[in-house]
């Protein structure tokens, strides 16, 4: 738990000090604020039903359980593999993508290109952004779980596809598997 917290800090931290020439207005604190208040505004407008909370109100993190199998959270490690189904969101209730096929369908993204499954990666090695990973790393197989945490833990001041740039993102999840892999922790 202590290497998990200190691995998000180094997250944090290293996802401020990237990004050093924005206009003053756009500051990585100034930018956090926002976000933190849009995402206070998002959650009374949109209350969450949950069985298990999770937040960090100042760094604007809040993780939903409406599913939970264990009441302790999971201690997956880097180089573990899941297996989950998604659907992210802006603010604005905007899906943006999902691993389901009738999702995408519904919400007029979907593309007959793309096969519609849940994604399968190894935690720890890049493969999605911040805020999903850290969400994930808390989740045991079973659990479904909505997050929402701000544009730095996503995107940041890049703007990606649908999602505009400094967008804090609100993502459901549901973990279906963790296959055990090598211990990349150093």
């Amino acid at each position: 738990m202590k290497s998990r917290l200190i691995a998000f800090a180094a997250l944090l931290i290293g996802a401020i000090s990237v990004i050093s020439c924005i206009d003053p207005d756009q500051t990585q604190e100034v930018i956090l604020q926002r976000d933190r208040e849009a995402i206070e505004k998002y959650l009374q407008d949109n209350p969450i039903t949950s069985v298990k909370e999770y937040s960090e109100p100042i760094e604007g993190f809040y993780m939903f359980w409406q599913v939970s199998v264990k009441p302790e959270r999971n201690a997956l490690l880097r180089g573990d593999t899941v297996k989950v189904d998604y659907t992210g969101k802006t603010l604005n209730n905007k899906i943006f993508d999902t691993s389901k096929e009738q999702v995408a369908k519904d919400n007029g993204i979907f593309n007959s290109n793309r096969v519609y499954q849940p994604l399968r990666y190894p935690i720890g090695r890049g493969f999605t952004i911040t805020g999903f990973e850290f969400a994930l790393s808390m989740m045991h197989p079973g659990e479904k779980a909505t997050v929402v945490f701000p544009s730095r833990l996503g995107y940041g001041t890049q703007a990606s596809g649908d999602i505009p740039a400094n967008s804090p993102l609100v993502f459901e999840l549901d973990l279906l598997e963790v296959k055990k892999g090598p211990n990349l922790n150093p």
